[in-house]
């Protein structure tokens, strides 16, 4: 028994550090004072990248201590090479550490200190697949840069997180980046094909809140908004105008019952946009999904969905049977009023509940009811089993009345081992009395040096989840192989490189008849973090009352230029064309970089090109978007952002004969005065063309909105 103790001992590459107790808690400013001398340190990082499983090129050293009601973490990083670097709009030093206070094995918080001063938190997901940056925790840090060094504390009070009582272990990681030659290193060893595994972390031993009571917050918002809008003819040319100001005042509370249990609240909320979705083109079958940018929705959102695959799906669709958008959905250029939402969330090492309610008011357009009002409900359980798989239910609904209704029940199980996960999803539905099912699979995994995707999924004809949920493509049969060698490199230009052949074969609904193709996919990363990725694909395609052969040709690019991100590429291919009605070729081109002019503000472009041929291939029309940003950093809690959205059209490819078709410009002024505090100050102004080809004034909108938080 001693041998094989010891020989588990030798193999594991897990790491623990001791969280010491102190009477006197450090002084939160950036600088290591003697009383972290009596803590416990993590001290022997690796690095990931550029140069995986080797020695870092700097020392770091972790320490931690703790008192009745905070957990302190304080970071010394060696530069004795190259001086530490901060800058507001470009690439900085950062570090960052997580927790996981369950001992889940898949789920932890992460705090992250760049050195100016910004900071970003969150939720760590699905053992490290997925990150959920809407979690906005009460927590205090400091940084500091010297010329051999840089220095961090965090203080991360018990009452600000969940935690499972009594737990005397937490898993824990650190991580630090340095500029100067792009290198990532880690406390736990972390190899590049798998990623940042939650179940791969360190042990904090000895961990042992004594926080008594639990936290309370009480934020009210008070929202002052200015309308100016002009209303047009079916010409589009305007005919008269009217304004209006609007004051609200909205009150959202948070209570953990529990250092395990949370129940969050709103009243009378005003989510109305004041910056609208972003332009996008859509040729194709199915609506664009829209991203949730309302708080309240945002925050817990983890709990409330199903699982996805992360960076590595593939073409995996989960099941999205609850969808925020449909709550206080946009109809014209407003939003269905939101009358109260009600969350109730609780954790374990083995458990996860939520249970979500909200109330819409009715809408009326010309003293016409055009929505009800509608209760919204969502229930979810999901369990922990084999140490990181889960299995969950979802359930979710909303009714108006008897003749009104959607709901849906979902089973989720996920089985994860290492490299390898398995995703099985089923779901009910019924929708006015219309009920179906549908399967939703993927499987992801590295064995040895083959990186192997599978998805398959079958909707039912009449799966209907419109009211609640997002899963447009009913009757959509289908299934994907993708496999193929996956090398990585631990010296050389060449970090790493996939090249993947694939089959498919699906059915589109309507169609009775079974596409097929086949395509492969390159894709390779370099040591200087750059790297693309290309991917070739045809078939027999049935749809849309034809059959033709489809192409289908994409590629990206990405890398640094200056310190910052740069990304391009584009999808061409020869499909149906649904705006149009006809088939033909079409194209979709990106761009994106920001670039830093100095510290405190950065200019920015991000720019897409839709390209659209008829049935004799010749170009029909193409259509450019523009937008351009600036963005002023003036402290780490307080910004400036200046942007325009210019969509362009220009018939057949006469580009002397582009027409500027619609102008959106807005500013945005945020300030984080305190813990979860903030001042907005929000201006647009959006302008689109008229049957006479000139641009007309649709609507300005100003807005102020201040949101204070009381704690206890």
């Amino acid at each position: 028994m001693n041998i094989l103790l010891l020989i588990a001992l030798i193999t594991s590459t897990q790491k623990s550090v001791e969280v010491r107790f102190t009477q006197n808690p450090p002084r939160i400013d950036g600088f290591i004072e003697e009383v972290w001398q009596q803590a416990d340190s993590a001290f022997d990082f690796v690095q990931s990248s550029p140069y995986e499983k080797e020695k870092p090129t700097e020392r770091t050293s972790v320490y931690l201590l703790q008192d009745k009601n905070n957990l302190y973490v304080a970071f010394r990083c060696y530069a004795d090479k190259h001086k530490p670097t901060a800058n507001l709009t470009k690439d900085e030093d950062y570090i960052s550490f997580a927790i996981d206070p369950f001992q889940s094995k898949t789920t932890g918080y992460y705090f992250w200190v760049f050195g100016s001063g910004i900071i970003w938190d969150g939720w760590v997901l699905d053992d490290g697949r997925n990150h959920d940056d809407s979690w906005e925790g009460v927590w205090y840090r400091a940084i500091k840069m010297y010329d051999d060094r840089l220095e961090a504390e965090f203080k991360i009070p018990f009452k600000s997180i969940r935690y499972k009582k009594d737990l005397k272990e937490w898993g824990i990681q650190f991580m630090r980046y340095i500029v100067y030659n792009q290198e990532t290193d880690y406390w736990n060893e972390v190899e590049q094909a798998t990623g940042d595994l939650v179940s791969k972390w360190g042990s904090l031993t000895g961990i042992n809140p004594q926080a008594s009571g639990y936290y309370f917050e009480l934020y009210p918002e008070a929202y002052t908004r200015f309308d100016h809008r002009w209303y047009a003819d079916a010409f589009g040319i305007n005919q008269s105008d009217s304004s209006k100001v609007k004051p609200s005042i909205s009150m959202n509370a948070k209570w953990d019952v529990t250092s395990q249990t949370t129940l969050n609240a709103t009243l009378y909320p005003d989510f109305a946009q004041i910056e609208a979705d972003p332009y996008t083109l859509n040729l194709g079958r199915y609506p664009t999904r829209l991203s949730e940018r309302r708080p309240f929705f945002i925050e817990g959102r983890d709990i409330f969905r199903m699982s996805n695959m992360g960076d590595e799906g593939g073409a995996f669709d989960p099941l999205e049977i609850f969808y925020s958008r449909t709550i206080g959905k946009s109809i014209g250029n407003n939003a269905v009023p939101i009358i109260g939402g009600l969350k109730l969330t609780s954790k374990s090492d083995d458990w996860n509940f939520g249970l979500f309610s909200a109330y819409t008011d009715k809408y009326k357009m010309n003293n016409v009811v055009v929505e009800p009002n509608r209760g919204f409900g969502v229930l979810k359980v999901k369990g922990r089993i084999f140490g990181t798989s889960d299995i969950g239910i979802l359930a979710s609904g909303t009714y108006a009345d008897t003749s009104n209704y959607n709901y849906a029940v979902g089973l989720d199980e996920v089985f994860r081992q290492g490299s390898n996960q398995l995703i099985v999803q089923t779901a009910f539905s019924d929708r006015n009395h219309k009920q179906d099912v549908a399967l939703s699979t993927g499987y992801s995994g590295l064995i040895k040096n083959f990186l192997t995707m599978i998805d398959a999924e079958v909707i039912g004809d009449s799966f209907d989840v419109s009211d609640i949920g997002f899963v447009p493509w009913a009757g959509r049969k289908r299934v994907t192989l993708v496999s193929g060698p996956f090398k990585t490199y631990r010296d050389g230009f060449l970090t790493n490189f996939y090249l993947a052949p694939s089959v498919y074969v699906s059915q589109e609904p309507g169609s009775r008849d079974w596409s097929k193709g086949v395509g492969i996919n390159f894709s390779s990363n370099f040591r200087t973090l750059w790297g693309f990725n290309t991917e070739i694909s045809g078939g027999r395609t049935y749809e849309a009352d034809t059959n033709y052969f489809s192409r289908n040709f994409s590629y990206s690019v990405y890398g640094r230029v200056l310190a910052q991100n740069l990304n391009f590429g584009g999808n061409y291919s020869y499909g149906y064309n649904y705006a149009r009605g006809f088939l033909a070729y079409q194209g979709y081109n990106w761009f994106t970089y920001n670039y830093s002019i100095i510290q405190q503000m950065s200019v920015g472009l991000s720019a897409n090109w839709w390209i659209e041929w008829n049935t004799l291939n010749k170009v029909l029309a193409t259509t450019p978007l523009l937008r351009p940003n600036i963005n002023i950093r003036f402290t780490s809690n307080m910004g400036l952002t200046i942007f325009s959205e210019l969509v362009m059209q220009t018939p057949q490819a006469k580009f002397d004969s582009t027409d500027l078709y619609s102008v959106r410009t807005g500013a945005l002024f945020s300030w984080n005065f305190l813990p979860k505090s903030w001042i907005y100050v929000a201006l647009n102004d959006y302008r689109s063309d008229d049957a006479l080809g000139n641009l007309q004034p649709r609507y300005q909108i100003g807005a102020i909105k201040v949101k204070y938080l009381f704690y206890f």
